[in-house]
């Protein structure tokens, strides 16, 4: 079985488009090789800043001969139906076979389609890959009509076996394949030819290219890491920005240099993110102080000086970028300094937070509002959340954050501190925008819950106001994400408060005339668009990740209080581990039967039995010890619940098992005696109703 070799030679492939494109190639081609009869053991995909690459092991060297046998017409149809057919074979009407059938003879097509050469095959599929490769933004180049990303120069394309290579015949435009590529476009130029995938990866490395964009990454780290700890210092992890920089280089050299003295004393976060933006440099910090020092850069050469030029040309821009920094850096810090935190963010009157919502003061105002009333539920001063929410969205008017929008709510930290701004005001500023998703830390700080759950509170009553709500998976303004927030925000905390309640306040805020959406606080019901249901729906997501099943939380929405979602989720945790047992799973039966018996009854006596079942009517011990049980029962899970220790109640439950199970075992509900049978049915009422005090078990399937 031959070894299939691709290369797609171009100028430079941007960084951010290499992984994507790799799986598109290997996707593309597996895939069409695969749908056209072809079958391979293993592929791989790789990729250089100039080169998309797939490798793939064991490939077929042939499509299988197919035979198909097709039923036609009766023998004696009409020639219009027998001509049909023969067009729809393409065979003609000797080539016919006939054969007997339970309605007489009929014809049969016999069609044989031969294998093919792989090389035929590989052909076909790469010209269609090359000419359809979804690159989110390609060019055209020359008089060609071909596009890809950069103007693309060769295409390497060889089945290799024991016996030797082959070159794919194949041409796209003007593009002939071959068995030739370059190694690096300044170390090693010029064209070399290769022999198979091994061959192709030991002649390039030996060409100064690094194939594989993960050696490339670890080479880097390996390299960096060593520069910085032989300087005494560390460097800064940053994964985005080593993937980034590993697929701007063929052969990567780091060089590592110093931040002048001049800029030290700039936050961390500003040289980090000035560094990584502007120059994709790492940041290398000394771990006594916590101070960004120094820089690690990737070249994509080696010199004869060992990298000294492109240092100190590196350094020269560097300069320039953080000067530019430390000019904002200052003007923000002298704004601040007289006219105080608001006064910075006093041009967000004339910033445009949405058409129909206004202004981001006028959200800053509503955000205050809010904070101030979520407060003494998260354990805030009033007072101070409100004072935390008037200046959290200032820095968003800071030059350094018109300069970085990434570092909005950072930037308000610091100057808070300048402006002098204490007790939890600073930390808010940063955190009020957390948690940004799922794997994002969740404040704890009081005064940082309270403005975060306004902060994502207000935008999603303001957007179901003017019925902007999220629609299948388009979500413009992230809405799901930040109903996540509120829903982490409440749970990792342990916030106890009723959304409606807060839903309904934060709705109050807005303009009347500006509402069209749903009543904000509406029932969550099936099918329903309220923001309440809205949450209820992220909160199945949410939870079913923790592993609790959908039914489980549908019975615990049925209960009152399904707007306080800490003790929604502490039910839903109970009713969760108390159904893993196997008295539960055994109570869950009873139940159903208990009920279903009682529903069908009910339903043909046309009345409702849920009052009078009485002990002195009881017939057996199974009976008398089912009541005692269901009275021991109410004892205990109703103070159980008033405390909310659902985790007592579903042990009070547990307890009923045995009792229900020896009821159904030895007792006829329906007796023949209409007193009894009335009195048992009133019975079954009240498991029921005990039951449903603690979950709506009719929504558990099973």
């Amino acid at each position: 079985m031959p070894d299939l070799l691709i290369e797609l030679f171009s100028e430079e492939i941007p960084a951010r488009m290499q992984a994507r494109a790799r799986d598109d190639l290997k996707k593309l081609m597996t895939d069409g090789l695969v749908a056209a009869g072809l079958t391979y053991a293993s592929a791989g995909a790789f990729s250089t800043p100039r080169r998309l690459v797939l490798a793939v092991e064991g490939l077929t060297a042939q499509s299988p001969t197919l035979r198909e046998e097709r039923k036609g017409p009766s023998a004696s149809a009409p020639a219009a139906a027998i001509d049909g057919f023969l067009r729809a074979t393409g065979l003609t009407r000797d080539q016919l076979e006939l054969r007997d059938d339970k309605k007489g003879q009929v014809l049969f097509a016999v069609i044989e389609r031969p294998g093919r050469p792989a090389t035929e095959i590989v052909a076909e599929v790469l010209e269609s890959t090359i000419r359809n490769f979804p690159w989110p933004k390609s060019m055209r180049w020359g008089n060609g009509s071909l596009r890809w990303v950069r103007p693309l120069h060769s295409v390497l394309c060889l089945l290799a076996d024991e016996a030797g290579a082959e070159t794919v015949p194949l041409t796209v435009d003007t593009i002939t394949a071959g068995n030739t590529t370059e190694g690096h476009r300044f170390m090693a130029p010029g064209r070399f030819a290769v022999a198979g995938f091994d061959d192709y990866r030991a002649r390039l490395k030996r060409a100064h290219v690094v194939l594989d964009s993960a050696e490339r990454e670890a080479m880097i780290w390996h390299d960096a890491q060593n520069l910085a700890f032989a300087r005494g210092l560390e460097l800064v992890e940053d994964k985005a920005l080593l993937s980034e920089v590993a697929g701007l280089a063929e052969w990567p050299v780091v060089l590592m240099g110093a931040i002048d003295d001049a800029f030290l004393a700039l936050p961390p976060e500003v040289l980090q993110t000035s560094m990584r933006e502007h120059q994709k440099f790492f940041s290398v910090k000394n771990p006594k102080t916590g101070r960004i020092e120094g820089f690690a850069t990737v070249a994509n050469r080696e010199t004869a000086d060992h990298g000294a030029t492109i240092l100190a040309g590196n350094q020269k821009v560097l300069s320039a970028r953080l000067s530019d920094a430390r000019f904002f850096w200052e003007n923000d810090l002298r704004l601040v300094k007289t006219e105080g935190l608001e006064g910075m963010g006093a041009g967000l009157a004339n910033v445009t937070f949405h058409n129909k919502l206004g202004s981001q003061a006028a959200r800053v105002a509503r955000i205050a509002a809010l904070a101030r009333e979520i407060a003494p539920l998260v354990g805030a001063a009033p007072d101070l959340a409100a004072e935390a929410a008037r200046v959290v969205k200032s820095d968003l008017q800071s030059a350094m954050v018109g300069e970085f929008p990434e570092l909005q709510g950072i930037m308000g930290g610091y100057y808070a501190r300048a402006a002098g701004h204490d007790d939890g005001v600073p930390e808010a500023c940063h955190e009020h925008y957390q948690p940004l998703g799922p794997s994002d830390a969740v404040p704890t700080a009081p005064i940082s819950v309270a403005v975060a759950l306004a902060d994502k509170i207000d935008t999603l009553t303001g957007f179901w106001a003017i019925d902007e709500k999220p629609t299948g998976s388009k979500d413009p303004f992230a809405l799901r994400r930040a109903a996540l927030g509120v829903i982490r925000l409440v749970l990792g905390n342990g916030v106890r408060l009723h959304l409606d309640a807060v839903f309904t306040e934060a709705d109050g805020l807005f303009p009347e005339e500006i509402k069209s959406g749903e009543l904000i606080a509406a029932d969550a019901e099936p099918g329903a668009h309220s923001l309440l249901a809205f949450f209820h729906d992220r909160l199945k997501v949410f939870l079913k990740d923790q592993g609790i099943r959908h039914d489980v939380i549908d019975a615990c929405l049925a209960m009152p209080g399904n707007d306080d979602l800490t003790l929604l989720v502490n039910r839903a945790e109970a009713l969760s581990a108390f159904l893993k047992t196997d008295d539960g799973t055994n109570l869950l039966q009873g139940f159903k039967r208990a009920n279903n018996i009682l529903t069908q009854a009910e339903a043909k006596d046309g009345v409702e039995y849920s009052y009078g079942a009485d002990p002195k009517f009881a017939e057996t011990d199974e009976e008398h010890n089912l009541f005692a049980a269901l009275d021991a029962a109410r004892t205990r899970i109703t103070p159980a619940m008033q405390t909310e220790d659902f985790a007592a109640a579903m042990a009070a439950m547990a307890a009923l098992r045995a009792p229900i199970d020896a009821f159904f075992t030895t007792v006829q509900v329906n007796s023949d005696n209409p007193v009894v049978r009335r009195n048992r049915l009133n019975l079954l009422s009240r498991i029921r109703q005990i039951c449903l005090a603690v979950a709506d078990l009719t929504r558990i399937e099973g």
